[in-house]
């Protein structure tokens, strides 16, 4: 079984897609209208950056690249759901799953390191208001989105490149919307033990470490403004209050699937709709709501239409 086309398996069984078909039916309801909450959101605070000159800075840049993510995101997954709940067959070829896997990978390395960049950010625009943009110029915006891409297939590659040696010869089910390497090398024809705990290392440390830097970061920003003026706290927390939401939606199910990688399927499944649909869904809900200058941006948009 030296690589991916040795392996006897073909395709993939997903199991949690087999379901009764009134509940088929309320799964293709919500992940489409997920899927299309998703979609117009995030494209939506796109548009808003790209043509509005008054959100061209640090902020909206990563902003838009971390729409754009999400994006990406979703659509590893819930368009496959949706087509697999219309189909009677609930199959993935081996090829597209090593494939999904890798993208939801690559993609959520690149949102991880987008979050530290929007967190150092907000740490130079509070603690370091002079010097912002300075600091914060277009080519270390561009850095971060580069480092992002390459830290996302670096971190998707070393998992990949041992798990596609793996002897897949039997075993073809799993119980689960999606692939995803704890579940695939569950169906090895080997020990898995030692390889659940290479992704558990990677994927959970990664998500566990990168976790824990941005509360750091984000506590930092406070007791700095405290210090300042407890007058300021309240300010300051409502401000970055957007960014510690979106830090705890999108960490939690990653924290839960890669730290405890045999979670019962019921808490799977759930992880699952908030990490590839609802956390998706909401980023744009959340900035929007609590951001003044996205608001301004959308009257203008309005007023501009009117006249």
């Amino acid at each position: 079984m030296g690589g991916l086309n040795d392996s006897v398996v073909t395709e993939i069984v997903l199991l949690a897609l087999s379901c009764s078909w009134e509940k088929k039916l309320f799964l293709i309801l919500i992940c489409s209208l997920l899927y299309l909450g998703v979609i117009l959101g995030n494209l939506f605070i796109l548009f808003l950056v790209i043509f509005d000159s008054h959100l061209h800075s640090p902020m909206y840049f990563l902003l838009a690249n971390l729409s754009l993510i999400d994006v990406g995101l979703s659509s590893t997954t819930v368009p496959k759901i949706i087509t697999d709940l219309l189909n009677e067959y609930k199959v993935i070829s081996f090829q597209s799953c090593m494939t999904q896997i890798c993208f939801i990978h690559i993609i959520g390395g690149v949102e991880m390191v987008l979050l530290i960049a929007m967190a150092f950010d907000r740490c130079t625009a509070i603690c370091k208001p002079l010097h912002y943009l300075n600091i914060m110029n277009p080519k270390i915006c561009v850095s971060f989105v580069i480092t992002g891409w390459v830290t996302g297939v670096i971190h998707a590659m070393s998992q990949f490149l041992f798990v596609i040696n793996l002897p897949f010869c039997g075993p073809n089910k799993v119980d689960s919307f999606y692939c995803d390497f704890p579940k695939i090398i569950k169906l090895a024809c080997t020990d898995a033990a030692k390889f659940e705990f290479i992704v558990t290392a990677n994927s959970g440390f990664m998500s566990m470490g990168t976790f824990f830097l941005l509360i750091l970061s984000y506590s930092f920003i406070l007791i700095t403004v405290w210090k300042r003026s407890s007058g300021e706290l309240s300010k300051a927390f409502v401000t970055l209050s957007a960014h510690i939401t979106v830090v705890f939606l999108f960490f939690t199910p990653c924290m839960f699937l890669y730290v405890w990688p045999s979670p019962p399927p019921s808490i799977d499944k759930n992880l699952f709709i908030v990490d590839f649909a609802i956390t998706p869904v909401l980023n744009p809900v959340i900035y929007t709501l609590r951001n003044k200058d996205i608001k301004l941006s959308i009257k203008r948009l309005c007023q501009q239409r009117i006249y």
